[in-house]
């Protein structure tokens, strides 16, 4: 992605919000044809590039537009896993986009959050969306903090998610932002502080507490699960996680999050009587029977928030990361692939071998995050 200015036509790979010399709104176009024009291997590991070898690809685009981007030789997800791949002086690069609903899209948000989201939920296909349809967005609310304490979805997320939605075609009055506190503390008081509230008004979508609406009773395997009546309401359902480490969880991502959608008395109930992490694994089981729309595709999107996470002593760093899939299981996965982290146990069972890759390879942004 580029920033042009429309007059003196200057470009910069970081998003200005004016021209320096014409003070005019710079325009974003997306390179489209990239050609390999350099090619540097590396073979000493450093703390946030720890796998060697991997290489440094100088790319052209049409334009003539320059600009490096890290690439490993090796596979890791998919049904190619640990097939070898170089590159070579004049060859084309390209990143296909993945049609499986299982894959995980990965990609660095550099400078720019609107060409991360844009570009993973491109790399999962796409959305289709029209102006009559509804959409929730479920971000984390779990405590009253500032945005950069990292506890919550940061509000910039949710701004460029909102933006791409309307762009796409979607009506403000047809997006709902939602979210319920499983604890004491009002859900209103979580996103007002949180500037997620604030987000909501200056964007003119609603706010929803699911705790105060209806719920709907599923019974699956023995146990009983309240869930909101407004995943049923709405054509699509995009849970917006933020990711984090966890010392009893491990991972605390898409699935964790979509535990917002359970009623808190009965989920309290519950997990006091078999734990967080079996709930967990039986919650994927529930939304897998009816989380699908027409079209034979998954209604729920997962897009999480990687850019700066915590770490499972509750201290921030920078990852810089949207991941998105329509599998939650598996993107917490490849976040803790990503993490090197040792497998929870709710995590055992997805082989990341399995799970199809798309945009940069785990590679190319694994480090180990507990050990910095």
């Amino acid at each position: 992605m580029f920033y042009q200015c429309p007059k003196c036509k200057k470009t910069w790979q970081y998003p200005l919000q004016k021209c320096p010399e014409c003070f005019l709104k710079l325009e974003r176009f997306e390179s489209k044809n990239l050609k390999v024009i350099g090619i540097s291997r590396v073979l000493i590991p450093s703390p946030m590039h720890p796998k060697v070898p991997y290489f440094v690809l100088l790319l052209e685009d049409e334009n003539g537009n320059k600009f490096v981007q890290k690439f490993t030789p090796y596979r890791t997800g998919g049904s190619d896993a640990g097939a070898m791949k170089e590159y070579k002086i004049g060859d084309r690069f390209e990143i296909k986009a993945s049609q499986n609903k299982n894959s995980v899209a990965i990609w660095r948000a550099k400078y720019d959050l609107y060409e991360a989201i844009s570009r993973v939920i491109s790399l999962l296909g796409g959305l289709k969306i029209d102006q009559n349809k509804k959409i929730l967005i479920l971000p984390t609310l779990v405590s009253v903090c500032h945005p950069h304490e990292r506890e919550n979805t940061h509000p910039e997320v949710l701004r460029e998610l909102i933006k791409i939605l309307i762009e796409k075609g979607a009506k403000a009055e047809n997006i709902k932002v939602a979210g319920q506190s499983h604890s004491e503390t009002p859900i209103e008081a979580m996103a007002k502080k949180s500037q997620i509230l604030s987000v909501c008004s200056e964007n003119k979508v609603e706010f929803l507490d699911l705790g105060k609406g209806i719920f709907k009773r599923i019974e699956k395997e023995g146990l009983v699960f309240e869930i909101s009546e407004e995943i049923f309401k709405n054509d699509l359902i995009i849970n917006l996680p933020i990711l984090k480490l966890d010392s009893k969880l491990g991972v605390k991502g898409a699935m964790e999050n979509l535990i917002r959608f359970w009623k808190k008395e009965n989920f309290l109930g519950q997990k006091y009587l078999y734990g967080e992490e079996e709930l967990i694994l039986k919650l994927k089981e529930v939304f897998s029977s009816f989380a699908k729309a027409s079209e034979d595709k998954p209604k729920i999107l997962n897009l999480a928030d990687g850019t700066i996470i915590q770490r499972s002593n509750r201290q921030a760093v920078i990852l810089d990361l949207i991941l998105a899939s329509f599998n939650p299981l598996n993107l917490d996965r490849v976040f803790a692939e990503i993490s090197m982290i040792p497998l929870p146990e709710y995590l055992k069972s997805v082989k990341i071998s399995e799970i199809p890759i798309s945009g940069r390879e785990i590679g190319e942004v694994q480090w180990q995050l507990e050990k910095i």
